[in-house]
């Protein structure tokens, strides 16, 4: 899951911010953006199966017209 990633992300840069360390916030941003794109891609997941369901209820409907 990206949400933990990202999140954990944004911490490093805050603290990279406050401490001056630009390794540890370019580290942060990587680490969020990471995040991010894991997140967008459970997302991603979540909708297709839906549509996959919604897509089988249809055919069970139009199968028990058809019968």
């Amino acid at each position: 899951m990206g949400v933990l990633e990202e999140a954990k992300g944004k911490v490093k840069q805050a603290a990279g911010d406050l401490t001056d360390n630009e390794t540890l916030k370019a580290e942060g941003e990587a680490q969020a953006a990471k995040g991010a794109e894991e997140r967008k891609e459970t997302e991603a997941r979540a909708e297709a199966k839906l549509h996959e369901k919604k897509a089988e209820m249809y055919d069970a409907k139009q199968e028990a017209v058809e019968d």
